[in-house]
């Protein structure tokens, strides 16, 4: 039988999946579901069983003995139960339990052979499978993970979106970088696509915009984590709130929908992606004309012998460019990236008329 998450309709509500970061001990597990499923808020429980940590010596997880729990706790809520799998034993662990959706995590999802080994062992069996993101923004080994799945005969394979490691970065746990998962959405639309705000944020105060910010985006729910008692939780306790702070947070969250049949909504929509349609050409245009004039800035540059790249001058440019789009509205870090591309692609160009 298909998974809810897999057979949604265009009005369902946001499908949520919660539950604790680490199944601890069986009161915690029964507890925490039960809370859960008191708010009405909730369509599938998880908890983490194995938990991979960078060094040893943490918390790795209470293993398969925890597996009877969520078992136990399905049965009193009447939910389904999610747990992720790094391994082939896990997945035969799952499988002989009952759990009803499997995730690969993050670190699995960056490395093809455990994927390959995961989709070797589920071949033949109809079980929901979700497929986090890669830690690194590396969109192919996202799309590759989920197509060994899927040539392996899943049929139901959603993704979840974790966010990703990013240098630097002080805002977020894993930074979003939402145009990898909007890309995603693009090449992939008939997957199930969730947001897990909890290992975005790495932080409560932050969860609500995010998860507001996945629906906005026409994504299909969230994971957040949920604990009775996040703040002595074994792991990743700063993320995790009770499921009534759970149970809120839901509550103000605004359900979006793609579109709709209303004509005038429909024909304004249409005028305004009209406009969007003509500056996006007048914009290559104009790219275009400046590439050329890169190239024949590229042509100076070879008959005299000078370096392509002029340090002083690019800082010049950006200088000058945060200045005119902070004046219109725009990010700094949009102009940056903006302008960084348009530079390397100059770059190129000039690279070319060097070679002759």
């Amino acid at each position: 039988m298909k998974s809810a998450l897999f057979n949604r309709q265009s009005d369902d509500k946001p499908y949520l999946i919660s539950g604790p970061c680490s199944a601890e001990t069986e009161a915690q597990v029964l507890e925490t579901c039960q809370r859960l499923a008191a708010t009405g808020k909730v369509q599938a429980l998880r908890a983490g069983i194995w938990k991979p940590r960078t060094k040893p010596g943490g918390f790795e997880g209470i293993g398969t003995k925890g597996l009877p729990w969520l078992k136990k706790a399905s049965e009193l809520t009447g939910l389904p139960v999610a747990v992720e799998v790094a391994t082939a034993k896990h997945v035969e662990d799952c499988l002989a339990f009952g759990v009803d959706i499997l995730w690969v995590g993050a670190r699995t999802t960056g490395n093809p052979f455990s994927v390959q080994e995961i989709a070797n062992v589920l071949r033949g069996v109809d079980v929901p499978v979700l497929v986090k993101n890669p830690i690194h923004p590396e969109l192919e080994l996202w799309v590759g993970a989920v197509e060994r799945l899927q040539k392996a005969g899943l049929k139901q394979v959603g993704l979840i979106h974790r966010g990703f490691s990013s240098y630097g970065n002080t805002d977020f746990r894993n930074a979003p970088m939402w145009h990898l998962p909007i890309e995603m959405k693009r090449r992939l639309p008939e997957l199930p696509l969730l947001c897990d705000p909890s290992h975005i944020c790495g932080r409560r105060d932050t969860l609500a915009a995010v998860a507001q910010q996945a629906l906005n985006l026409g994504f299909d729910g969230n994971m957040l984590e949920s604990h009775i008692d996040p703040d002595n939780a074994w792991s990743d306790a700063k993320q995790q709130i009770t499921p009534e702070v759970l149970r809120d947070l839901i509550e103000n969250l605004v359900w979006r929908h793609e579109t709709t049949n209303e004509q005038e909504f429909l024909s304004a929509l249409t005028g305004l992606r009209e406009q969007i349609n003509q500056l996006d050409a007048e914009m290559m245009q104009l790219l275009g004309r400046r590439m050329a004039v890169a190239e024949r800035i590229g042509q100076y540059k070879r008959d005299n012998d000078i370096t392509i790249l002029q340090t002083n001058r690019w800082n010049e440019v950006l200088e000058r460019a945060q200045r005119q789009g902070a004046s219109v509205g725009l990010t700094h870090e949009f102009v940056e990236q903006y302008l960084a591309a348009v530079h390397l692609e100059s770059i190129n160009r000039q690279n070319r008329v060097m070679e002759g």
